[in-house]
């Protein structure tokens, strides 16, 4: 069985759970959503609510929902010692790491696909005109954050208070991304066109591809007993 294989098979494993419970993207999606009418009921910003106050409501949303998104797949692995299972069958363990990854990047996705709409419909944002940058964000930053989110998600599978441990790990290491993302969401939102804002992608691009490397050379170390 070759390497794509194997990380396939993971994915879908993950997503075949997910399509019998429903519960990552009923409980992060959710809260997501909550972050965003919170936001735009408690941070005003007058007539410039939507270059103001909108680029930090999605992206905290996303940011958290990542958390639970994350927490609550490796708490999967650790029922019934299914971890044990999955390390003992004969794949890869780079394939396992990027089989959870794309897992998380497609629930983040679907979570995404709930936030954006929201957030333009409350802060009046036409997804017409920024609707392509939106995705282009969402794209360029959703990959780094499913693989820093993975791999230490991994670290902390068998720690104690993991949930505490994943969320002080992850958000220090996620704050190039999440900058990046909420200040070139902001200038896009303010009228700025998208040859402006390569740098922002070029910065989440490289994050992305540093945790994706260091992922599928790190995790077999870290994730074995």
């Amino acid at each position: 069985m070759g390497w794509r294989r194997q990380a396939w098979l993971v994915f879908a494993k993950d997503v075949q759970v997910e399509l019998c419970t429903g519960e990552l993207l009923m409980t992060s999606g959710f809260f997501a959503v909550l972050v965003v009418v919170i936001g735009s009921l408690s941070f005003y910003g007058g007539p410039d609510a939507h270059v103001l106050v909108a680029p930090g409501v999605v992206w905290v949303a996303v940011a958290f929902a990542s958390v639970l998104v994350l927490s609550r797949t490796w708490q999967r692995e650790r029922e019934n010692d299914a971890l044990s299972g999955l390390l003992s069958l004969p794949i890869d363990r780079s394939a396992i790491f990027a089989g959870k990854a794309l897992g998380v990047v497609a629930f983040l996705s679907c979570v995404q696909l709930l936030v954006i709409p929201v957030t333009a419909l409350l802060f009046d944002i036409s997804l017409v005109d920024h609707g392509v940058g939106l995705l282009l964000f969402c794209l360029c930053a959703t990959p780094g954050i499913a693989a820093a989110g993975t791999l230490f998600g991994a670290m902390t599978a068998r720690t104690e208070a993991r949930d505490l441990v994943l969320a002080s790990v992850m958000f220090p290491l996620l704050a190039p991304t999440l900058l990046a993302a909420v200040a070139g969401t902001r200038e896009l939102l303010g009228g700025a066109p998208l040859g402006d804002l390569t740098d922002y992608f070029k910065l989440m691009i490289v994050f992305s591809v540093v945790f994706t490397s260091g992922g599928l050379g790190m995790f077999g170390p870290l994730i074995e007993p």
